[in-house]
């Protein structure tokens, strides 16, 4: 569990654990992760995943456990936020870095050491990844390579479920960002606001959690590859034909150009 220190990391590491999983935890900062101290199926290690050193000695601690079949990644960033001509490039190349290439080197570095049966993958992506994302495109641009890779993988690695779960705004530390700087922010700033006056009807973790679950038990010939919003998608359903229908679908959940209709080519 990457992040496990994190807000939605602590939550899901926690009910991984209740569901019987044995889970490595990494964290930047143990402050966040004290309360997963408690959990005796739980191993907390320190891991900057933009350290290369730090990701080569989480790769030891994993090699010497069980294989592993699941790997969730809660890493995330939001900075820096405003207009990208105007932002630090070096800033704006690092949250790049943490919100994707950085997770991946940790997933590379753990894959030899995955069970022989089917592995399952799981990272979270946001806002702007099928539009524009006015002032976070550090997070955006992360995002799609993230939501890309995972449709690779599947292609690449037959027995990995590779997927990705778009949360939803959820009341974490992750919009500090934005309601410090309403002027970079822009319009982000009020959405940010709004969602937080009506905070008690957006999903909760446990909502996300089962979205996680439920790619899971679905498994990589219905999810393999996919970007799942856990708030708009059709996921919550017993309905077996969801499953059906993905299984037939190429596209469906997947980062796709929109077919051009004869009606707006040019004359």
């Amino acid at each position: 569990m990457l992040g496990a220190s994190s807000e939605i990391g602590v939550a899901v590491t926690e009910r991984l654990a209740g569901d019987g999983y044995d889970v490595v935890g990494t964290y930047r900062s143990r402050g966040g992760a004290a309360a997963l101290e408690r959990l005796d199926s739980v191993q907390l290690t320190q891991c900057d995943v933009s350290s290369a050193e730090d990701i080569a000695r989480l790769a030891e601690i994993v090699a010497r456990k069980q294989p592993w079949s699941v790997f969730v990644s809660a890493v995330g960033r939001l900075d820096p936020v405003g207009p990208w001509e105007s932002l630090n490039f070096d800033a704006w190349e690092s949250s790049v870095r943490d919100n994707s290439t950085a997770q991946l080197r940790s997933l590379h570095a753990l894959l030899p050491f995955r069970t022989t049966e089917q592995a399952h993958v799981a990272f979270f992506a946001g806002g702007g990844t099928n539009g524009p994302f006015r002032n976070y495109s550090a997070y955006c641009v992360a995002k799609v390579t993230l939501i890309k890779m995972c449709e690779l993988l599947h292609d690449e690695i037959d027995n990995l479920n590779p997927f990705i779960v778009g949360p939803g705004f959820l009341p974490t530390k992750i919009h500090a960002p934005t309601l410090a700087d309403p002027e970079a922010s822009g319009a982000g700033h009020a959405k940010t606001l709004a969602f937080y006056e009506k905070q008690e009807e957006a999903l909760d973790v446990d909502d996300v959690y089962r979205c996680i679950a439920w790619c899971v038990e679905q498994g990589r010939d219905v999810m393999g590859g996919r970007n799942v919003s856990a708030v708009h998608d059709d996921w919550d359903s017993d309905d077996p034909k969801v499953g059906l229908a993905l299984r037939r679908s190429a596209d469906a959940w997947r980062l796709r150009r929109a077919p051009l209709s004869s009606g707006s080519a040019a004359a």
